[in-house]
């Protein structure tokens, strides 16, 4: 697969990432330093587009905004209780709320993955369409945590029911449990968006993330992508 990929695609591959820092030692010291890395890669390389986003937790949100001088990089927010999503619907709504306020362009959120392992298939969508509806003004990506719905009906599902609840995009993973992106997760969730578009029009995008640490790998992702898409 990666033999296929040229060395343009690469470059690509470099402008659709999403720097990301989610951990507890997050500081505004440290974001601060990786937003920085952002801002001294522009212009260094004109071949090449800056990352996409810069993903973050809330109450960073601030910090990146006042960090942030590279140009067309979006600010992106986890939110609605990542990664588990084990709160009250109404917390979810005030941190995705917040984390707007603050600047995000980018809200991230994970659905009720026991709502759907229960088969609550409703319970889980009307939760992420009231979401949806609090972050009407930017972009919301999905997050499945494909590696926990254990069968490729449930990431199927998962990846229709959060596309019909308003999803800009789908993704695979928080990266927060012990399974996370997988190449044969990445085929199925891309063959629900590929499915939907077809019946709806409306086209939706797709986020692998969690675990992917090479460019190979990253140009696995995106020839699945290539190909279904």
């Amino acid at each position: 697969v990666v033999d296929s990929v040229s060395l343009r695609d690469f470059e690509k591959i470099h402008g659709f990432i999403d720097l990301t820092s989610l951990t507890t030692l997050d500081t505004k010291e440290s974001v601060w330093k990786m937003v920085d890395r952002v801002n001294d890669f522009e212009g260094t390389r004109p071949d090449v587009a800056n990352v996409a986003a810069i993903c973050v937790y809330p109450n960073f949100v601030e910090t990146v905004r006042q960090a942030l001088t590279a140009e067309g990089v979006r600010i992106a927010s986890v939110a609605g209780g990542f990664p588990a999503a084990q709160t009250f619907t109404e917390v979810k709504i005030a941190e995705v709320a917040m984390a707007i306020m603050q600047g995000a362009d980018e809200i991230d959120i994970v659905i009720n993955v026991g709502e759907m392992l229960q088969g609550h298939f409703d319970q889980m969508a009307n939760e992420v369409e009231v979401l949806r509806q609090e972050a009407s003004d930017v972009t919301l990506k999905v997050i499945i945590e494909s590696g926990a719905l254990l069968t490729p009906d449930l990431i199927r599902n998962a990846s229709l029911l959060s596309m019909m609840a308003g999803a800009d995009f789908v993704k695979t993973s928080t990266g927060k449990i012990d399974i996370a992106a997988t190449p044969e997760a990445a085929v199925i969730i891309c063959e629900a968006i590929r499915d939907y578009y077809q019946k709806s029009g409306r086209k939706v995008g797709f986020k692998a993330a969690g675990g992917i640490r090479t460019a190979e790998e990253a140009a696995l992702y995106y020839t699945i992508v290539e190909e279904i898409l």
